[in-house]
């Protein structure tokens, strides 16, 4: 069976729907020109309003001369987006606006006080409830909220400027409401200034006296302690005994240096003297005068020894004198140098006892140096606190003579200023004439335009038949026709509860599908056929029965009983699923909130609801690929829903068939009754579907020995209370559009 779209069998004949426009072209030309019309008298009669726009500016204006000391361009507080809104908010505030309120006398003005005078339709609308009373909101309260509707202020994209626009009858008015808003923000940022440099004085004139007498206690604590503890303030900025310290320290490694030098050279000498060396290697010797005059004189005696031995003979009297002479010098020179070794002895003895002294004097001194660092810290603990009081005193005393200052001078300089004063408006903003009617004029046109088009197309003329379709009869599932013979109620049969489907199975016939006929043929049949007699059929043989019910008696069973799921089984295949579509739709019309699932392979049982196969459903849902709402379908012949078969791979959905009974429930919950088409499924297929209030049903066309086996099977596997359903001879309401076919 296959399912087409009727979108497909039609198309929009574009020349017919435009061309309505030229049908109705009168219509929409009276109507634009009375709209038009009806603009323009609105735009001409309607009261005028000017606009007045003054600017103010949010920065610093202080003066370099004027400004306090210590303080720069860059100690200014630079205003933010929302600190230009803040200052918004302060500009349409209700004290702003009762001041200029009052300085204008606008309370006297009808325009911002509706009770001077009152309209005759304003008092109607009162009267009937459909305004409220002026009267009841007190008179401040009204032209401040005449003045909140006639007011805005904004700040000018990225700037710091604030723009104040007032709307008035008069335009003189709107611009003097506009400049008086401006001054008296000014005003109140000046006052608000006074206010808080008073508020500075009354606070850092006792503070100031306080502080001053906190600072002169401080620094007599200073002074009471430095003269108690002796701290007396030596070079370096450093107490005497540290101080001192720090030069007998400094004596004391040159004392132990020139201890150590005499030390040092008293022993060379001895060492040249034990060894007999030379010692005219020893600095102390040859700096000695008395030996360098011996020196002198011993090598003027061996220069006398030299010349007299050229000519005299070592025993020679004169030359043993001056050998004689020469040794006496040497003992002489040794004399000196013992007497130098003694001099640089006692000059280290000298040296140590001088050490020693000032190793005692030092200890001392560390002690002393140690008390006076104690003594000093709490001196600095006193002079910090002192210093952090004078400070601070120095700052509020700065700070007051500023303040003070400005103060008898009354001099507050505001971070803002008016940049733009409002000037009274020649044109009014409202209403525009031109504008006004031109969009009433366009407006108008284009929805009349758009009304005929839709008109058009809703009522089916610019329709016209899709190029290639062919409309013809509906082409029916191939079903019996419907039985003459009456329903034979009970047939007793203590062995085979199918007796009379054996005793007339020989009768039974099915009758043959007939052959599409064309549009024409078959109005021209239908009139032969109404001119002429119909002759009355000839009675045959009815066909036995299986105790079977026709799709209404089903749908009146699941009414009647509630029931909650109904589960069909179809084992002659995809044609006899039409029994669940129909009883779907027969519950569905009583009012009952139904849904059908599709479990057939080839999706036999949504197709015809659906008019596809590409929508999503129960095979979806189960592979996790969609949700609930992405599954449920509406029929498109009933108020009925469907989930069809699906588009994800059925084998990865029966993965999950384990999640069927948790979807049923869910879907019970949600509808009156799920009607459940499985297909030729067996006892065991329909295990997972089963619950609460389940009505089994078995759909079949013919009572053959398929249906009749299938039936046993189910009875035997715990379904007693099968019940056999046909759609044979069930004829749905309304007619089907051409093209399709049909589920009946």
């Amino acid at each position: 069976m296959s399912v087409q779209s009727a979108a497909a069998d039609v198309d929009v004949d574009l020349r017919q729907l435009f061309a309505s426009l030229a049908r109705n072209w009168l219509r929409i030309v009276f109507v634009t020109l009375l709209v038009t019309g009806l603009a323009f008298a609105f735009a001409w009669l309607a009261t005028p309003y000017y606009k007045a726009t003054a600017k103010l500016e949010i920065g610093s204006r202080e003066s370099e001369y004027t400004r306090p000391p210590g303080t720069n361009d860059d100690d200014k507080p630079i205003l933010d987006e929302q600190g230009v809104a803040t200052q918004v908010q302060i500009i349409s505030s209700p004290d702003i606006l009762k001041q200029v309120a009052t300085k204008l006398n606008l309370d006297k003005l009808p325009e911002f006080d509706e009770t001077l005078k009152m309209s005759s339709l304003g008092r109607v609308l009162v009267l009937v409830g459909l305004k409220s009373d002026p009267f009841d909101i007190p008179p401040d309260e009204r032209v401040l909220n005449a003045m909140h509707d006639k007011l805005n202020v904004y700040a000018v994209e990225k700037t710091r400027a604030i723009a104040i626009e007032f709307a008035s009858k008069d335009p003189k008015l709107a611009a003097a409401v506009a400049n008086g808003i401006a001054e008296a923000y000014i005003a109140s940022k000046s006052d608000a200034k006074l206010e808080s440099n008073a508020a500075a004085t009354n606070f850092l004139a006792p503070e100031i006296a306080d502080l001053q007498n906190r600072v002169r206690d401080a620094e007599a604590k200073v002074a009471a302690f430095r003269a108690q503890s002796d701290l007396l303030m030596g070079g370096n900025n450093s107490v005497l005994p540290t101080q001192q310290l720090s030069e007998l320290s400094s004596e004391l490694s040159r004392v132990r240096a020139s201890r150590a030098a005499a030390e040092a050279s008293a022993e060379s000498v001895r060492r040249a003297l034990r060894n007999g060396g030379s010692l005219d290697s020893v600095p102390e010797v040859l700096s000695s005068e008395l030996i360098q005059r011996l020196r002198e004189r011993q090598v003027e005696l061996r220069a006398n020894i030299a010349d007299l031995s050229t000519t005299l003979l070592d025993n020679h009297p004169r030359i043993r004198a001056l050998k004689s002479q020469l040794a006496d010098l040497d003992g002489q020179i040794r004399n000196e140098a013992q007497k130098i070794i003694r001099g640089l002895s006692a000059q280290a003895q000298t040296a140590k006892a001088r050490e020693d002294q000032l190793i005692a004097d030092v200890n001392t001194l560390k002690a002393a140096s140690a008390r006076a660092g104690e003594q000093q810290v709490q001196l600095d603990a006193l002079q910090r606190d002192a210093n952090v009081q004078r400070q601070q005193l120095e700052s509020y005393m700065a700070s007051y003579n500023a303040v003070v200052s400005r103060k008898d001078r009354r001099y507050s300089p505001v971070a803002a200023s008016l940049i733009a004063q409002a000037q009274v408006p020649s044109q009014p903003y409202f209403p525009k004439i031109g504008p006004i009617t031109g969009a009433a004029a366009a407006a108008s046109l284009l929805l009349m335009a758009i009304g005929t088009l839709l008109g058009e197309l809703f009522s089916g003329r610019a329709m016209r038949p899709a190029a290639g379709a062919r409309f013809t009869d509906i082409e029916q599932v191939a079903m019996p026709a419907a039985r003459t013979e009456p329903i034979v109620a009970e047939i007793e049969d203590d062995h085979s509860p199918f007796a009379p489907y054996e005793t007339s199975m020989a009768s039974e016939r099915r009758p043959e599908r007939q052959p599409p006929i064309a549009q024409n043929e078959t109005f021209e049949a239908d009139t032969v056929a109404a001119e002429q007699p119909v002759p009355e059929p000839e009675p045959k043989p009815g066909p036995s029965r299986l105790g079977e019910i026709d799709v209404d008696r089903a749908a009146e069973k699941l009414i009647g009983s509630g029931a909650a799921r109904a589960i069909f089984v179809s084992p002659e295949g995809d044609e006899a699923a039409a029994s669940a579509v129909l009883v779907a739709r027969e519950v569905s019309d009583a009012g009952l909130r139904v849904l059908l699932l599709d479990l057939t392979a080839s999706g036999a049982a949504s197709r015809p609801m659906l008019d596809s196969s590409l929508f999503p459903g129960i095979t979806n849902l189960l592979a996790s690929e969609a949700q609930f709402s992405d599954v449920i379908h509406p029929d498109l012949y009933s108020d009925a829903h469907v989930i069809p078969v699906g588009t994800a791979d059925p084998v990865r959905a029966m993965r999950a068939a384990d999640r069927l009974p948790i979807i049923m429930q869910s879907l019970t919950t949600a509808y009156d009754l799920v009607v459940v088409e499985c297909g030729p499924a067996d006892a065991q297929g329909i295990g997972r579907l089963v619950g609460d209030g389940t009505e089994v049903f078995l759909s079949m066309l013919e009572a053959d020995d398929q249906v009749t086996q299938a039936a046993v099977k189910l009875i035997e596997n715990g379904y007693p209370n099968l019940t056999l359903v046909t759609p044979v001879g069930h004829e749905p309401p309304g007619t089907p559009v051409p093209g399709r076919r049909s589920a009946a």
